[in-house]
């Protein structure tokens, strides 16, 4: 199972308990694309060059059959697989993301841009605001969450540069300014999951996703939740995650 990130994300903002939820039963590979993190090369500013790379990875390390766990970001970048390589997907879940040319996407840089500035000024991690709910129970999620990815302290990965995290918001940007997909081309299972508030890609797109999909599963918008839903859900996605996953 491939896991692909979401914007500025490295190895090490994967939720542990997400990983290793999914290891217990699952090979599992999380990595970073060209330019990211610790990975060489130069970032590319489109969804399918960062498809194109990642489908190289993957045949590099010799599969040809995977399925592919994609987080807002990445979840673009699935999809773009899963159309584009129908033999090297076998299952697919999408979390926190939309398809091309959905409403409010291109406005991922102007949402993130406005929280990082928040965050500054009150001295917290832009997370706090972009990935969870203003309530009192999802910022107690959130500082929970903070916490789980500081648990391994050995080998961290390379924060990503400021070149590269500009990168991919200008391919998210145009990824929601494109014109809309066939996802009919998808013909692969697909489970589809996102908290009920979610700012940077909004929630509809998730139910959108589900009934576009010809063999789209909507889990139940995780409550008082955000984009970060799969990880302050975590209880809840790993289960029915690896059910879906089993063959």
């Amino acid at each position: 199972m491939i896991l692909l990130n979401h914007l500025s994300a490295v190895l090490d903002n994967w939720d542990p308990r997400v990983v290793d939820g999914l290891a217990a039963r699952r090979r599992v590979i999380t990595y970073d694309n060209r330019g990211v993190g610790a990975s060489g090369g130069s970032t590319p500013d489109t969804i399918e060059a960062m498809a194109r790379d990642t489908v190289l990875f993957i045949r590099a390390l010799g599969f040809d059959r995977v399925d592919l766990l994609g987080l807002s970001m990445g979840g673009f970048i699935a999809q773009v697989i899963a159309a584009e390589e129908p033999d090297l997907v076998r299952k697919l879940i999408l979390a926190g993301t939309g398809p091309a040319g959905g409403p409010g996407i291109d406005r991922v840089t102007s949402v993130t841009v406005q929280d990082m500035l928040k965050a500054t000024l009150r001295r917290k991690e832009p997370k706090h605001y972009l990935f969870f709910t203003r309530t009192e129970g999802g910022q107690r999620a959130a500082r929970e969450f903070l916490a789980r990815l500081k648990e391994r302290t050995d080998d961290r990965d390379k924060a990503i540069s400021v070149p590269s995290f500009r990168a991919q918001l200008k391919a998210i940007k145009r990824w929601g300014r494109s014109a809309p997909q066939d996802l009919s081309r998808i013909q692969q299972p697909v489970l589809v999951a996102n908290g009920e508030s979610d700012r940077m890609v909004p929630s509809v797109h998730t139910i959108d996703l589900a009934a576009r999909l010809p063999r789209g599963e909507l889990e139940p918008l995780y409550p008082d939740a955000g984009h970060g839903g799969i990880f302050q859900h975590h209880d809840r996605f790993v289960p029915r995650a690896l059910a879906f996953l089993e063959p």
